[in-house]
C-alpha cells in the first residue's frame, strides 16, 4: 500500500546524490553522446540511461494543453554506494565538449554508509587536510649582504651533495701517515662503515606492485639518466615486493636501495641474485613504521597481485599480502637494531649502508638513541604523517602521526647534545611538497638538521599528474582502478601510461629543484656543502611554532 505522501517505501531507503562526496555535473546542451566518459570512469559512478520526458505542448489555431512523452538519452550518476564518484576528473579529460565535471561535495556523509560490517574504510593517498603545512610557512631569511657576486645561482658552480652512511669523526677513523699520504690501517681492525655520496632528494618507498609496471620502470629509468647523464647521483628505494630479476644482476643496481619490511616480499629472488650481482645497492632500508599510518603493517590488497606481482613477490595471485606492523622474529626495537641491522651488512660483506625507516611518533628519539650507539647504523629515516599511502584506514591517515618538522628537530638537537649531529644522517620524508614547494620544503627541512630528505607522492604527481588531492578525490590507490594507470595492475588502465614520458618528467623534476635549491643556499654562502642544522638562517610569522622548532620569529 502506498504512503499517504506518496513515497514508495522502497524508495524511502535510496541514497540522495547528496550523500556522495561529488556530484557530476553534467549538461545536455553540450554532450554529444559519444560514450567517451562513461567508458573512462574507472569506477562506473555514471553510465549511459534511456529515460522518458513528460512535456507539455499546446498547437493549433485553438491550443489545448496537452501531455506528451519522448525518449531522451543521457549521462547518469549511480546512487549505488559501491560505484560513488571519487572525483578524479577521468570524465572531464576526455570529454570534447567540457559537458561534464565532478563538484566536490562538502556535506557528504561518505564514512556512514561506507563502513559496513564493522570494517573501517580504506583509501589511499595522502590525508584529508587541505591547511597549510608547517614547512610551508618557514621562510628563509639569512640572507647575506656581501657575499661574493660569484656565488649567484645560474653561474657559480655548486655541488648539492650529502653522505648516506656512518660518518665517523677524525679521531677515529682507523688511519696511517705513510710516505705523506694517509691510507686505511686494516691492521688496526676497526669498521670502516660503508658511505655514498647521493642527491639530497631521495625516491622514497614505492613498490613494485603498489605502481604499476610503467610507472615504476619510468622513475627507474629516469633515476638512471640522472645518474649516468646528468650526473647527479639520484638514488631510489625499490619498496617492499622484491625487485625485477634483470635489474638486481645488472649495473644499475648501484642506484636503488633495498627495502626490507616485515613481510619479506620478494626476498627469494632478492638472496638467490646476491652470487650474480655486479654491483651493491646504494643502501638497505629497513621498514618499521609508515608516517601516514603509524602502528599499521604494509597490505597490498588482492585487486593488484596479478601474475606479474605474485611471481616477484613469491606468491598466489589474487590474495591481500598484508606485513605486520613489526618484524615478527623481534620482540624489541634493541634487538631488531642488534639482528637486523647485522645481518643485512653481513650480507653484503659490510660494504653497504644499512639503516631502519620509522613513522614519525614521540618515540623516535628513543629508536635514534639506540642507533647512535650501534657503529653499523647507517642513518635513521623519520617518516612524518604528511605522507602518501597506499592503502590505510581513513582514521589512522586523517588522526594519527606526527608532523615531520618538530619530529626531525627533536631528533637532531638530541644528536647535537651527544656531539653526533654530523655522524649519524638524518633523512626526513611526509608531505615534502605537499602544496607542490619540493625545493623549498627540502632546503627547510635540511636546515632544521636533515642529512636529507625523501619524496614518493610527490614524483607521482609530477611525473604521471596523480589526480588524488587532499579533498578525497580520487585516492583509489588501494583499489586497482587508478585512472591514470600508475598505481593499478590492469593493463587496460596502465596502457594509458607512457614509461619514457615518466623518466623524462623525473629528470625534469629533478633537474629543477637542483636549479631552486642553488637559488636559495647562494644567497647563504653555501655552494659546496648543504647548511644541514643552520636554523639561524629560517624563520617563521607564528610563535609557537618558532619557539617549537628553535628558529627565530618574524612578521
Amino acid at each position: 500500500m502506498e504512503p499517504a505522501s506518496g513515497l514508495r517505501l522502497d524508495h524511502n531507503h535510496d541514497l540522495s546524490l547528496r550523500e556522495f562526496p561529488y556530484i557530476v555535473r553534467w549538461r545536455d546542451d553540450r554532450c554529444k553522446r559519444c560514450g567517451r566518459c562513461t567508458a573512462a570512469c574507472p569506477v562506473k559512478a555514471i553510465e549511459a540511461a534511456v529515460k522518458i520526458q513528460r512535456y507539455v505542448v499546446s498547437e493549433g489555431d485553438s491550443p489545448a494543453p496537452k501531455a506528451e512523452r519522448k525518449v531522451i538519452q543521457i549521462v547518469e550518476q549511480a546512487t549505488d554506494m559501491e560505484r560513488y564518484c571519487v572525483g578524479c576528473g577521468a570524465c572531464t579529460l576526455v570529454c570534447p565538449n567540457e559537458a561534464i565535471e565532478p563538484e566536490f561535495n562538502p556535506q557528504n556523509k561518505l564514512l556512514h554508509y561506507k563502513n559496513k560490517g564493522g570494517e573501517g574504510y580504506k583509501r589511499g593517498g595522502r590525508r584529508n587536510d587541505p591547511a597549510i603545512s608547517t614547512l610551508d610557512r618557514l621562510k628563509f631569511t639569512r640572507i647575506s649582504m656581501l657575499t661574493d657576486p660569484a656565488l649567484d645561482a645560474g653561474r657559480h658552480e655548486f655541488r648539492l651533495r650529502t653522505l648516506l652512511g656512518r660518518i665517523l669523526p677524525p679521531e677515529e677513523l682507523p688511519l696511517k701517515l705513510v710516505n705523506g699520504k694517509l691510507i686505511a690501517d686494516k691492521e688496526s681492525g676497526r669498521f670502516i662503515p660503508p658511505v655514498r655520496e647521493i642527491y639530497p632528494i631521495m625516491i622514497g618507498s614505492m613498490s613494485i606492485g603498489a605502481l604499476s609496471p610503467p610507472m615504476w620502470e619510468g622513475i627507474a629509468m629516469g633515476v638512471s639518466y640522472l645518474n649516468e647523464v646528468e650526473g647527479m647521483p639520484v638514488v631510489m628505494c625499490s619498496g617492499e615486493g622484491g625487485m625485477p630479476p634483470r635489474l638486481l644482476k645488472s649495473k644499475y643496481l648501484k642506484y636503488f636501495i633495498i627495502q626490507i619490511a616485515s613481510g619479506y616480499f620478494g626476498w627469494d629472488e632478492i638472496i638467490h641474485a646476491l652470487p650474480h650481482m655486479v654491483e651493491d645497492p646504494a643502501a638497505i632500508e629497513i621498514k618499521y613504521g609508515q608516517g601516514a599510518k603509524p602502528g599499521d603493517g604494509g597490505l597490498l590488497m588482492a585487486q593488484k597481485v596479478l601474475k606479474l606481482i605474485a611471481g616477484i613477490r613469491g606468491v598466489p595471485q589474487f590474495v591481500d599480502l598484508a606485513s605486520p606492523p613489526t618484524h615478527q622474529t623481534k620482540y624489541s626495537i634493541e634487538e631488531a637494531v642488534a639482528k637486523m641491522i647485522q645481518s643485512m651488512s653481513m650480507a653484503w660483506g659490510f660494504r653497504v649502508p644499512v639503516y631502519p625507516k620509522i613513522s614519525g611518533t614521540r618515540t623516535a628519539k628513543a629508536v635514534l638513541n639506540n642507533l647512535a650507539r650501534n657503529p653499523y647504523a647507517a642513518a635513521l629515516s623519520i617518516d612524518g604523517e604528511d605522507g602518501g599511502t597506499g592503502a590505510a584506514y581513513n582514521v589512522s591517515m586523517d588522526k594519527m602521526g606526527h608532523p615531520i618538522a618538530s619530529n626531525l628537530r627533536e631528533c637532531y638537537l638530541d644528536l647535537v647534545k651527544q656531539g653526533k649531529q654530523n655522524e649519524l644522517p638524518l633523512i626526513a620524508a611526509g608531505g615534502i611538497g605537499k602544496k607542490g614547494n619540493l625545493a623549498a620544503n627540502a632546503a627547510a627541512l635540511i636546515m632544521l638538521g636533515a642529512s636529507a630528505v625523501s619524496i614518493g607522492k610527490y614524483i607521482m604527481q609530477a611525473a604521471a599528474d596523480c589526480f588524488g588531492d587532499e579533498y578525497n578525490r580520487c585516492n583509489l590507490c588501494n583499489t586497482g582502478k587508478c585512472p591514470r594507470g600508475i598505481t593499478t595492475q590492469d593493463p587496460k588502465l596502465y596502457r594509458r601510461l607512457d614509461a619514457d614520458k615518466v623518466a623524462e618528467r623525473v629528470v625534469e623534476t629533478f633537474k629543477a629543484a637542483d636549479v631552486e635549491l642553488r637559488k636559495i643556499f647562494a644567497p647563504m654562502g653555501r655552494s659546496t656543502e648543504l647548511p644541514i642544522g643552520m636554523s639561524d638562517g629560517l624563520s617563521t610569522d607564528d610563535k609557537a611554532m618558532a619557539e617549537r622548532l628553535g628558529i627565530s620569529y618574524a612578521c
